[in-house]
Parts: structure tokens; C-alpha cells; sequence
């Protein structure tokens, strides 16, 4: 299965390290990624596949929650279909 996640905050060193380090404790893989800096914000959206993950999707929704909150970020993920589903024209 594929989900977004997304993860907005007050920009700061190591933010993508800290998302992706979690994301490789899930084996989560990484699909595509992008970022950008808004004033004073950080915001990414990442694609990743969860097949591999012996996780369930609400224990990598758990974990990603925590990961941000110890780093000041928010962390959310969503299935494909619910995301592109609300993101359609």
C-alpha cells in the first residue's frame, strides 16, 4: 500500500533526518520526496510504500506522531486513495 505523509513545523536542523530514520525503523520505503521552506516553516510531503512494513498503517501513524512530537514537527499520514480522494479536482 502507498500513503502521503506530510509534516509541517518551525524549521530546524534535522528534521528530515529524524522522519526518514523512523520511516527505515518501519521499513517504510521512501518513493518520492519533496520540501520547501515557507517564512519561517517547514513543509514536506513524502510518498512512501508501506508493503514491506511488518507494521500495521495505525501503528506507523502512531510511531510518525510520536517521531514529530519529539522533534516540534507534525508528522500525518494518509492512504493513497483517502489523499487523492480529498485532492481532486
Amino acid at each position: 500500500m502507498k500513503a502521503f505523509l506530510t509534516v509541517i513545523g518551525k524549521d530546524k536542523v534535522g528534521i528530515v533526518a529524524a522522519i526518514s530514520d523512523e520511516l527505515s525503523k518501519l521499513n517504510v520505503n521512501i518513493i518520492d520526496i519533496t520540501q520547501t521552506l515557507m517564512d519561517d516553516f517547514f513543509t514536506m510531503v513524502v510518498m512512501v510504500d508501506l508493503e514491506r512494513s511488518p507494521k500495521s498503517f495505525e501503528e506507523i501513524k502512531e510511531a510518525l506522531q510520536k517521531r514529530g512530537e519529539s522533534i516540534g514537527v507534525e508528522a500525518r499520514i494518509q492512504r493513497e486513495e483517502i489523499f487523492n480522494k480529498m485532492h481532486r479536482i
